[in-house]
């Protein structure tokens, strides 16, 4: 029975998905959890402002859609906060739940169980490396998705998905030795190793190579370390060698990292790269959304929006945001509105519209691709002129809160319609020529940072 509730909950959120927004989908919908009661459809809420929100808002078109598809003009769907109760785990690998740390042997994994992939709200800055994430789960240790590294700035999610991953794996597999640690933890061990007598090296090396899956975050601190890069390219090779999943992130692509052995990053290119972008404006949202009702607090839509406008940067950056807004609401009992998101964040709101101006644009534009501001605000058709002036465009639309018109008028009166086009166009090459979605991201950090 609860395949048959599982499917039909499935099909439903597929067809929601086509008739409410992205924002209303991944934050109220999605996370919703389905189970069979007596026959009737009974869906779990993780809190009560959750619950109220869906029952005012979903609660009559989710039924009205299961009885459609399920051929039954009788089917009671129920709404209730708490967690769908869970069969008897049967004795097979891979059919159990388990916590992050494995009881029987002390091995502890690093992970968080609270970062997984059903919170990770996706965007189409991050939807290809999620997808990425989702692969390698589902074909572990093989070639093609081995090792798999993710590349990103601060605050953008990669870490996360080194969580998702690892927690989804041991959801699957109980008795799989997944280990999560920082570069710097990694650093130490060998730098140990090294200096410890041959039983005690051969200890820690025994350990690292024991294990299924190896996450690392940051390898970009490997730089300069000569020592410690040629442990880390012994144990890549040895991991490979027997299937072992190796999960690395850096801050630029592997390859790209200066002052580490070709060696090593000949390994890293021979697997696959996933890149995560600043969140664009939607994704804010619903990352605020999200992360709001994991707290119980009532963040308005229009709140939601004018700080997902004004925080461009990362993910880290709005959950501090929120974070203050939250502290705010909780001292005063006032309502999360606009108003309210204005003056409590109203130093974080003029400082980062100060940093990201018009001008700015233009000239750190004008600098990537070695030309003048004056090019830029010029008539020239050039494509070595051209597409700067796009590029710069479509930075504008996305980093500052001027209308297409203001923006126009900056890039030597141009008209609205010739902004429009502008940032179509970006968006179009971003997806089809790597070098435009490198410049694109390059120039994003280069203006927040």
């Amino acid at each position: 029975m609860e395949q048959i509730v599982s499917s039909l909950w499935s099909d439903c959120l597929n067809h929601l998905q086509t008739k409410v927004s992205p924002t209303d989908y991944s934050t109220w919908l999605r996370p919703l959890q389905a189970s069979s009661d007596n026959g009737e459809l009974t869906l779990y809420a993780q809190n009560q402002f959750v619950e109220n929100w869906v029952k005012d808002k979903f609660l009559s078109e989710i039924t009205d859609l299961a009885r459609f598809l399920a051929k039954n003009d009788h089917l009671v769907v129920t709404l209730k906060v708490g967690i769908k109760p869970t069969e008897q785990p049967k004795p097979q690998l891979g059919t159990q739940n388990a916590p992050s740390e494995f009881a029987n042997t002390g091995f502890k994994t690093g992970l968080n169980p609270h970062q997984t992939f059903d919170n990770f709200v996706q965007g189409r800055s991050n939807q290809l490396a999620k997808l990425v994430a989702q692969q390698v789960v589902d074909n572990l240790g093989e070639s093609h998705c081995n090792p798999l590294s993710f590349y990103a700035g601060t605050g953008l999610g990669k870490t996360h998905l080194l969580h998702a991953i690892g927690n989804e794996l041991i959801k699957r597999n109980p008795t799989i030795r997944v280990l999560y640690i920082h570069l710097e933890r990694f650093y130490r061990d060998i730098i140990k190793a090294i200096n410890s007598s041959n039983s005690d090296a051969e200890k820690i090396k025994k350990f690292y190579r024991s294990l299924n899956v190896l996450m690392i975050d940051d390898i970009q601190f490997l730089a300069n370390k000569p020592k410690v890069q040629e442990e880390f390219l012994h144990l890549l090779n040895a991991l490979f060698e027997q299937k072992k999943q190796i999960i690395l992130t850096s801050d630029i692509l592997p390859k790209n990292i200066d002052k580490i052995d070709t060696a090593i990053k000949s390994r890293l290119s021979g697997g696959i790269s996933a890149t995560i972008e600043p969140p664009e404006l939607e994704t804010r949202v619903a990352i605020l959304r999200q992360k709001a009702l994991e707290r119980g607090a009532d963040l308005q839509e229009e709140a939601a929006y004018l700080m997902g406008q004004k925080l461009r940067t990362n993910v880290r950056e709005l959950e501090g945001a929120l974070n203050r807004v939250i502290a705010w609401q909780k001292l005063t009992l006032r309502p999360i509105t606009v108003d309210a998101v204005r003056e409590t964040l109203q130093d974080l709101f003029a400082s980062f519209d100060y940093l990201i101006t018009l001008e700015n644009i233009q000239r750190i534009v004008a600098e990537y691709y070695g030309i003048k501001v004056a090019d830029i605000k010029s008539k020239s058709r050039a494509r070595s002129v051209a597409r700067p002036r796009q590029m710069a465009m479509a930075l504008a639309k996305e980093l500052t809160n001027h209308s297409l018109p203001e923006i126009g008028r900056e890039f030597g009166g141009r008209d609205h319609t010739t902004v429009l086009h502008a940032c179509k166009t970006i968006n179009e090459l971003r997806d089809t020529e790597s070098g435009i979605q490198e410049d694109y991201i390059n120039l994003t950090r280069k203006l927040s940072s």
